[in-house]
């Protein structure tokens, strides 16, 4: 009895809050207006909208940043940099653990394969894309007919504008959208922190408030050789965020479940968490396994270790989620609600009411096909994976546009090509390790007699195979890559190289098997969610907001700490405690700081506001977001969320929901004090 109590308390609540909540990944066509005049008193103009539309960056190795000065700066975090700290850092200049700083323009390190794109055009095409479906196609035919629309779309509107054109699916097929972006692929390292500083507090601390980070990197853009003229960039306020104040983000949030049936939650819960769980733990033991055996070997693997623990936590968060039965609870009420709605009203259930049973039928078979076409695959090995595109891209090339497998449409290709000629290093020995670690995983699931295992293996042992391919590959030489590229299916034919031997073997395989997935799944997936899609328009019209799709949203909230372990979370931190959680732990990593903290501690002001929480709705994408004030000026950059906002995958609760942010005084301060980039600093105040 009690819990039902309870479990009727919790969903009294999260209604009553979802009311007023700050709640929302908004799109920027559909911004959330009213419930800003509503509980704020802001009503957005259309050109504060674009001028933050303009200013906000997306990077594509994963993460959010923003313009801060006419000049192509771009602040975004730490950890979203990672990526290319490791691969601009060598045995001997390990800047993920020194930091780096330019002063000057031409001291600035250019990214080996670092893209950002700027959103500058967004047209609705749901017409287009769903007027190419007839009644009398199957839906295999009419799946193809969409891909094929798509594709035209996207390159018809590049070929005008000149514009990289994505179309991106919304309200899961309730709407597509082309989106038009500017991108750069020039992009240099203006300054980074070190590890020690920007991650202080490590995994122990990942996911958690208090906390104390310099989670922060400022890279430029250039064109033509040149820094670019950002005209839209948000001007830099040094005070920072302040209490209670209504804030902004603007991000790409990766992906959310909020809008899935109740049947696709139970197969996240059920299936595709403990298999992504169980995939995670075995590649860190591996990776660690290989980063004791000396401090190179632990700087290659950091990055990944980095990574993989990240979403260890952060999907385990979101598996307890699943896993509580309020929170399922809640879910459950909610479509039996929006049912019943569509159910009271003769031509919306006839119309819309077997999509909700159309999809279970297709879980059900989801479930049956999700390990095999989980691990059967090669993971771990970017070798590998470039030798299955090149196998793919030359075969590929040849067909009509509407006839190719998406990534090797025409207006894909330049993106493409650019990761498939990266110049970043490849670690053979790093990579030896893990795809011999999830190879052996593979075949403990699957089975020494399974198809994958057969074609992988052909008589020999793991070790052999393995060893065979990065001993004799050359794969990691840019220009034989493009040699096999420009010379085409002959070339690639004619190929002794493993990699390439083994993926032209692969090929068949891997492609019944997604033709499989796109006949008996995607096919008739696809046209139920739309379905359920159209069916919430009808029901509650357009006041709301898709799930996220690692495309630029607008999150609005206030500056507020939240209740905690028995006490209640501060809205900031400060310098005192950041000093004071170091030697509380006696300085001992992962909560040792930087030797200039302690050199100039007494230089600087530790009243200064180091980390911050808002109500701001965001998730795993969103790293690297501005945060800024109803006039547009940076008061901070999202880094994190709480360990409470895990869930908020599926939910959003806004009593313990917070994203967790650098304060902008704070990165003032340690420009200025800590790191002798006042120059650095001078450009983000505007400072002559």
């Amino acid at each position: 009895m009690r819990s039902k109590i309870c479990a009727i308390i919790f969903l009294l609540v999260i209604f009553s809050i979802n009311l007023v909540a700050d709640e929302g990944m908004w799109t920027f066509d559909n911004p959330p207006t009213e419930r800003l005049q509503q509980r704020y008193d802001f009503t957005p103009t259309d050109e504060w909208l674009e001028h933050v539309r303009l200013a906000s960056v997306r990077f594509m190795d994963g993460g959010s940043g923003s313009f801060v000065s006419p000049n192509g700066l771009v602040l975004t975090n730490h950890h979203v940099a990672m990526g290319q700290l490791s691969k601009l850092s060598t045995a001997e200049n390990n800047l993920v653990a020194t930091g780096f700083y330019a002063e000057m323009f031409k001291d600035e390190l250019k990214c080996p394969d670092l893209e950002v794109n700027i959103l500058v055009a967004m047209a609705d095409v749901t017409a287009e894309v769903k007027g190419v479906v007839t009644s009398e196609m199957s839906d295999q035919e009419a799946l193809k007919a969409r891909k094929a629309k798509i594709a035209e779309i996207e390159q018809e509107r590049k070929e005008k504008t000149g514009l990289q054109y994505d179309v991106v699916n919304l309200y899961h097929g309730g709407e597509y959208w082309a989106y038009g972006y500017r991108k750069y692929t020039d992009v240099r390292l203006v300054m980074a922190p070190e590890r020690l500083a920007a991650y202080f507090g490590g995994d122990l601390d990942n996911f958690t408030y208090p906390r104390y980070d310099l989670d922060m990197a400022f890279f430029r853009v250039y064109e033509n050789d040149e820094p670019l003229k950002s005209e839209n960039y948000l001007k830099w306020n040094a005070k920072g965020a302040g209490k209670d104040e209504l804030v902004f983000i603007s991000g790409n949030p990766g992906s959310t479940d909020r809008l899935y049936t109740y049947p696709q939650l139970e197969f996240q819960r059920d299936y595709r968490y403990p298999m992504l769980l169980k995939y995670i733990h075995k590649r860190l033991e591996i990776l660690r396994d290989y980063a004791g055996k000396g401090a190179e070997e632990q700087r290659r693997a950091l990055g990944q270790i980095f990574g993989l623990e990240n979403a260890d936590k952060a999907l385990t968060g979101e598996l307890q989620g699943l896993m509580n039965e309020e929170l399922m609870a809640t879910k459950k009420k909610e479509e039996a609600e929006f049912r019943q709605k569509v159910a009271s009203n003769s031509e919306w259930q006839d119309e819309y009411g077997d999509a909700w049973e159309n999809i279970a039928e297709l879980i059900g078979k989801r479930e049956d096909f999700a390990h095999e076409r989980f691990y059967a695959n090669l993971r771990g090995s970017s070798l590998a994976r470039i030798a299955r595109q090149i196998v793919r891209y030359v075969t590929e090339i040849q067909k009509p546009d509407a006839e190719r497998l998406e990534g090797y449409h025409k207006s894909e290709l330049e993106r493409r090509k650019f990761y498939m000629l990266s110049p970043a290093p490849v670690y053979k020995d790093l990579e030896e390790a893990v795809l011999l670690g999830t190879l052996k995983m593979s075949i403990d699931v699957l089975g020494e007699d399974h198809e994958f295992v057969k074609i992988i293996l052909n008589g020999k042992t793991p070790e052999e195979v393995v060893k065979n391919l990065f001993e004799n590959t050359k794969l990691d030489q840019i220009e034989v890559r493009k040699n096999l590229m420009e010379g085409g299916e002959e070339a690639v034919k004619k190929s002794k190289d493993p990699m390439i031997v083994l993926a032209r073997e692969l090929d068949p395989y891997l492609r019944e098997q997604e033709k499989w997935y796109r006949e008996n799944i995607e096919s008739k997936l696809t046209p139920a969610t739309e379905r359920i899609a159209q069916a919430r328009f009808e029901v509650y019209g357009k006041n709301m907001y898709p799930d996220a799709t690692f495309t630029l949203r607008l999150g609005y909230g206030a500056v507020k700490g939240y209740p905690y372990n028995g006490t209640r979370a501060p809205y900031k931190t400060t310098m005192y405690g950041l000093y004071d959680r170091s030697l509380s732990f006696n300085r001992e990593e992962p909560f040792s700081l930087p030797d200039r903290f302690w050199e100039r501690q007494d230089q600087l002001d530790l009243s200064t506001a180091v980390n911050f929480v808002c109500t701001c709705d965001a998730v795993g994408g969103n790293s690297g977001s501005p945060v800024f004030n109803r006039d547009a000026e940076l008061v901070g950059v999202l880094f994190d969320g709480n360990i409470e906002s895990l869930p908020g995958r599926f939910i959003y609760d806004e009593t313990k929901n917070r994203s967790v942010c650098v304060h902008a005084a704070y990165m003032t301060e340690a420009l200025r004090k800590l790191y002798d980039a006042g120059k650095l600093a001078d450009e983000l105040e505007g400072v002559e």
